[in-house]
């Protein structure tokens, strides 16, 4: 299965799960999305992926679509329910024609809390409502590809109206490939069903990939009509999380950094699944008492070194590839990336991506 290696856009500013607080934090930067743009295809990547967290990923996309290049551009993920199905429809196309057909949207329902209580946003049964949004948005570039009326009716979703004044023209490559971000059983039968592909989140383990995600993505695909040959298409990306590091001891921070993450995503209720399956589901509800309480340095002590190795590839540059591919063998999609500083390390980055490629 030929594997197709992902980087992150970056503004100059490293995200942090320990919710630091206190002090200055540095302005975010979009000057050098242009530049990272080159820089990835030139390193051998395949896709440039910008996530919300705290910018909206679009508006980096749409930098990075400006700057002629191959490379996918991808969001990992954009929030769905916090908008129409045809905003975001809207969005992709310009997307899709501005960057000549490189668009890969990735979406995510996010959590219940954060769709409610930080957007102010309606909540309802997820998978349904994702699997509506994608024939929404799909009934949007049907009808603006081949000018036959907006006819959608779905439960979450009804849609007929779309006059000539706000349907934009047809282009050149109108198939907008999407995945969906999905952890339980039935968005992952969605993902497998409406999308093209998907995007496992980091806070799962082996277990959890053979044993949940692909049997649920391939029971989806059963039903999606496609022939079973197609199978080897679709896109399966993230599934856990990466440390590696150029030395044993560097590599020993590196593990302590994974605890925070791991630690940070395990205090959040709709992941306690990941930690349950593995036997550390009372692990999870400390974590997520912890966090109630703001006590975010506290938090990681409670990680295991068992645990990090379950929920990421840890390894030096010189066998991380090797890690890799046995950790996240079945995925098809990996996100990979270390500190470059100078052509030695932009050699070493080269060698580890070329690696990650041989079967």
């Amino acid at each position: 299965m030929a594997v197709k290696i992902e980087r992150g856009l970056n503004y100059g500013v490293a995200y942090s799960p320990e919710m630091q607080q206190g002090g200055a934090r540095p302005e975010p930067s979009w000057s050098t999305i242009r530049d990272q743009v080159r820089e990835a295809e030139t390193l051998g990547y395949d896709s440039l992926i910008a996530v919300e967290t705290q910018h909206d990923p679009y508006l980096a996309l749409a930098i990075a679509a400006q700057e002629p290049a191959k490379i996918e551009l991808g969001t990992g993920i954009a929030l769905a329910f916090t908008k129409s199905p045809v905003a975001t429809a809207y969005t992709a196309w310009d997307l899709q024609r501005m960057s000549g057909g490189r668009l890969m949207l990735g979406l995510g329902s996010q959590v219940k809390g954060h769709v409610m209580r930080r957007f102010g946003m309606p909540w309802s049964k997820p998978a349904q409502r994702m699997k509506d949004y994608v024939g929404a948005m799909r009934a949007c570039w049907r009808a603006w590809q081949t000018g036959e009326p907006l006819d959608y009716r779905s439960e979450h979703y009804n849609l007929s109206l779309m006059t000539p004044n706000f349907a934009p023209p047809p282009q050149k490559h109108p198939h907008i490939p999407v995945a969906i971000a999905a952890v339980q059983e039935r968005m992952l039968q969605v993902a497998g069903e409406v999308c093209d592909g998907v995007r496992l989140h980091g806070i799962v383990t082996r277990k959890y990939i053979d044993q949940i995600a692909l049997p649920n993505l391939k029971k989806g695909f059963a039903k999606s009509g496609k022939p079973e040959s197609e199978w080897s298409n679709f896109q399966i990306s993230g599934g856990g999380f990466l440390a590696a590091a150029k030395d044993r001891d560097a590599l020993k921070k590196a593990r302590e950094a994974i605890k925070s993450t791991i630690a940070f995503y395990g205090s959040t209720r709709s992941y306690r699944s990941s930690f349950e399956l593995d036997g550390w589901g009372d692990t999870a509800d400390e974590l997520h008492k912890l966090s109630v309480q703001q006590k975010w340095r506290e938090m990681p002590r409670l990680v295991s070194e068992d645990m990090v190795d379950a929920f990421a590839a840890v390894g030096t540059y010189d066998d991380i590839a090797a890690v890799i591919k046995k950790r996240f063998a079945g995925i098809n999609r990996v996100s990979f990336d270390i500190p470059v500083r100078d052509d030695r390390d932009r050699g070493v980055l080269k060698e580890i991506l070329q690696d990650l490629r041989r079967p």
